[in-house]
C-alpha cells in the first residue's frame, strides 16, 4: 500500500500519510507526496486537507536511511525535500493541515507550509528540531516557518528548536486550532476548508503567488547550494 493516498470528498481533497510508523520522509515520500498534488492541480478541488495517521503527522527526514545513501542521491533527495515543501507552500490551492500526532522536524515545516493548521489534543510536539540535534536550517525552511510563526517567537521556535504541545502552539498563533477530542482532528480541518472551497480559485493563486513571490524567489534559489548537514550516527 502507498504511503500517500489521495481521497476526492465533494468539493475538497484529502492527502493522507500512513507508512505504518512516523510518516518519515524519503525520496519515495516526496514521490508520492508530489503525485497527489499533481492530481489536486489536475482535478482542481476546492481545498486541500493533508493529514497523517494517529500519533504521527510526520517525523520528517528519515535520518537512518539519508546517510546511507550516495552522495549524488543525497543531494537528489535534499533537493527535493525543499522543493516540495516550497511547493505545497506556494500551491495554488488553498491547503489545512489536519495534524493528528507529532510533527518534527521536516513534519513541522510540511505542516506549517499549510494555510491554515489544526492539531489533535494530547501530548504531541511540534517542533523544529535541527538545530538540537546539529543540523543547519536551510533558508526554504525559515521562509515556511516565519510565514506561520509570528516574529516575537522566531528565535524561540526555530534557533532555540523549543518544541510546542498543542496549547502551547495555539497561544503562541503557530496554529489555528486543537481538534477536542483528537479523533476529531481532520474533521475540524475539513470544516475550516469548507470556507475556503467558496473563493475564486484564479484570484487565490495568483494573490498567494504575489504575497509570497520575493522570499519564495529568494529560498528557490538556494534550495541545491544549501544542502542540510545530516548528524554522524
Amino acid at each position: 500500500m502507498s504511503t500517500i493516498t489521495y481521497e476526492s470528498r465533494d468539493t475538497l481533497a484529502v492527502i493522507r500519510m500512513d507508512d505504518g510508523k512516523v510518516n518519515a520522509m524519503a525520496q519515495p515520500f516526496f514521490d508520492g507526496l508530489n503525485a497527489a498534488l499533481d492530481r489536486a492541480e489536475r482535478e482542481k478541488p476546492g481545498a486541500v486537507v493533508i493529514t497523517g495517521r494517529p500519533g504521527a503527522f510526520s517525523a520528517g527526514l528519515n535520518l537512518k536511511v539519508l546517510p546511507t545513501l550516495p552522495p549524488d542521491e543525497l543531494k537528489t533527495t535534499l533537493t527535493t525535500f525543499g522543493r516540495t515543501l516550497l511547493r505545497f507552500f506556494t500551491f495554488p490551492i488553498p491547503t489545512v493541515a489536519a495534524v493528528t500526532g507529532h510533527a518534527i522536524a521536516g513534519g513541522a515545516f510540511l505542516m506549517m507550509a499549510c494555510d491554515l493548521r489544526f492539531v489533535a489534543e494530547g501530548a504531541w510536539k511540534t517542533h523544529a528540531n535541527e538545530i538540537a540535534i546539529g543540523l543547519v536550517l536551510p533558508t526554504w525552511a525559515i521562509v515556511i516557518a516565519e510565514n506561520a510563526i509570528p516574529p516575537r517567537y522566531h528565535t524561540e521556535a526555530l534557533l532555540h528548536a523549543r518544541p510546542y504541545l498543542p496549547d502551547e502552539a495555539l497561544e503562541r498563533g503557530i496554529i489555528h486550532g486543537v481538534a477536542r477530542p483528537a479523533e476529531r482532528v481532520l474533521d475540524v480541518a475539513l470544516q475550516a476548508a469548507a470556507p475556503l472551497a467558496a473563493l475564486d480559485q484564479a484570484s487565490y493563486a495568483v494573490s498567494k503567488t504575489r504575497q509570497r513571490a520575493v522570499r519564495v524567489q529568494w529560498a528557490s534559489q538556494l534550495v541545491e547550494q544549501e544542502m542540510v548537514g545530516l548528524p554522524k550516527r
